[in-house]
């Protein structure tokens, strides 16, 4: 019995189907960015690879979970008064949280991002949401979180308000603390242990199999 070969037609249609369904596994159809690109924030040459192949390993989907279960424990965010990085008490007491979980989560490494109102000049904005990112993570290492586990000080200074406003706003002029991956060399995950890491059991005060701070 003879087959025939595809027409020319029929063979570009399936490699378009074939590029479509890359396209579609290595992108977030709903923002169009890559896979995993919220956890490089500061878009690092080489990031796309290496979020690429995080997805497969299945590192980006864990973090994400983890992420997610971070932010529905504690509050993520904290804010600041007009043209300052200081730490009020409001905030201290959330970074305290903060602090608290990340230190029952060795294995695991925090971004914390900092943001400004539309006031004054973007340049200056910028270094302005650099300053309050530190002071997030000069805190959270007060605490007792090894510094190399804060990934990044990353500022997006008036870029990303939560409220659309020239004027000044508050809720706009704040740091948020996100999970951005998992030491390299810890060993649960070079054992690829992750589900061991994401459901492990948090309680105030105390943690069922939990590790210290490193």
């Amino acid at each position: 019995m003879s087959h025939k070969l595809p027409s020319r037609r029929a063979a570009l249609a399936m490699m378009g189907s074939t590029f479509a369904l890359s396209a579609c596994q290595a992108f977030n159809v709903e923002t169009g960015r890559p896979l995993g690109a919220h956890l490089d924030a500061e878009g690092n040459f080489g990031e796309p690879t290496r979020n690429n192949i995080g997805v497969h390993n299945g590192d980006i989907q864990w973090a994400a979970i983890l992420g997610q279960r971070f932010a529905e424990t504690v509050p993520t965010t904290i804010n600041f008064a007009f043209n300052s990085a200081e730490l009020d008490a409001q905030a201290r007491s959330i970074l305290n949280q903060q602090a608290q979980f990340i230190r029952h989560f060795p294995e695991v490494r925090f971004s914390v991002y900092g943001h400004t109102d539309a006031v004054g000049s973007s340049a200056y904005n910028q270094r302005l949401g650099r300053r309050r990112a530190r002071a997030a993570v000069n805190y959270l290492v007060s605490q007792g979180i090894s510094r190399h586990r804060l990934a990044a000080l990353v500022s997006f200074g008036e870029t990303q308000p939560l409220v659309m406003t020239q004027e000044m706003e508050r809720r706009n002029r704040r740091t948020v603390t996100e999970v951005s991956g998992f030491v390299s060399n810890n060993p649960l995950v070079l054992d690829g242990r992750y589900a061991e890491i994401i459901y492990r059991t948090y309680r105030s005060g105390s943690v069922s199999g939990g590790g210290g701070e490193s």
